[in-house]
């Protein structure tokens, strides 16, 4: 039996990333396919569905990282309107990118609007070319990190916050709207136990890419987390609810046992209605 009161599912999002792995339709996908899928899982109990941020990726780098990357406020905009209860978890905002208070007057904007529900997910960045293309530092991007995600909590949810840090220091300004809620979620991304350090350090949760269940479960022993802590972590394999409901039970149990507070829904699928047929089949077994 999973318990569904303790076990969150979590949607990443197709067609706005075209990575490699990425499923054929997902080229021609569409707004209102994405919609369609983001009002099911809003009506089906999904905790959050994501989009992810590159402001321009190397041609060099497609084949690796792909090469579709939609806004992630843009998108969370539109489907803030299409839903009522999903949250708009960022995977991941890259900090360098932005100042802090550019990033709260944004994303408090879409808190306020979408009824406070806003995960803000960050990140390091690892992408070089990107740093340079709009001239932010790259060598210190873990530090100058460190100090964004401080000065976020000091400010997303104040319409005159204040901040003194090592690299950003303000006061005296009005941020209008800011977040609605009064403890805007904190997530941080990465691929290394330096990432679930920041995280367990500085914020609310921890959402890693390209790390394995048991690897991450290694890495969780090692770090003292906060209380609520929240640990988002792709299942060991595809899931396939539909064909193979006691094989997917099994596996979301194994996530949530290495650690999980929520597992991210990954599906084998051909269509988008393969896609909408999936997620209802993992919410009935889920609540089963």
């Amino acid at each position: 039996m999973i318990d569904a009161a303790a076990l969150k599912l979590s949607v990443s999002t197709p067609v706005v990333t075209m990575t490699p792995d990425a499923r054929p339709w997902e080229l021609h996908g569409t707004i209102e396919d994405l919609s369609r899928i983001a009002e099911s899982a809003d009506r089906l109990g999904y905790h959050h569905l994501t989009c992810s941020e590159h402001i321009a990726v190397p041609s060099a780098q497609c084949v690796r990282r792909g090469s579709r990357y939609w806004d992630p406020l843009a998108t969370f905009g539109y489907l803030a309107a299409r839903t009522q209860r999903i949250r708009f978890a960022t995977n991941v905002l890259v900090l360098a990118y932005h100042h802090p208070l550019e990033i709260a007057k944004r994303y408090g904007t879409l808190d306020n609007i979408s009824g406070g529900r806003v995960i803000l997910g960050v990140g390091v960045g690892s992408l070089r070319e990107e740093f340079d293309l709009i001239g932010s530092p790259f060598e210190d991007r873990g530090p100058r990190a460190d100090d964004a995600i401080k000065a976020l909590r000091a400010s997303l949810s104040k319409t005159e916050p204040e901040y003194r840090g090592t690299w950003y220091s303000y006061g005296g300004m009005v941020v209008d709207p800011c977040a609605v809620q009064p403890h805007v979620p904190i997530w941080v991304g990465g691929r290394t136990l330096r990432s679930l350090r920041r995280a367990a350090a500085f914020a609310d949760g921890w959402c890693p890419f390209s790390v394995t269940p048991a690897q991450a479960e290694q890495w969780l022993k090692r770090v003292d987390l906060p209380t609520g802590f929240e640990v988002v972590l792709p299942p060991t394999q595809k899931l396939d609810p539909i064909s193979e409901p006691g094989q997917t039970h099994d596996v979301l149990a194994e996530t949530a046992a290495h650690g999980a507070t929520t597992v991210v829904a990954s599906f084998a699928h051909d269509s988008v209605q393969e896609y909408l047929d999936n997620l209802q089949a993992l919410a009935e077994l889920r609540d089963r």
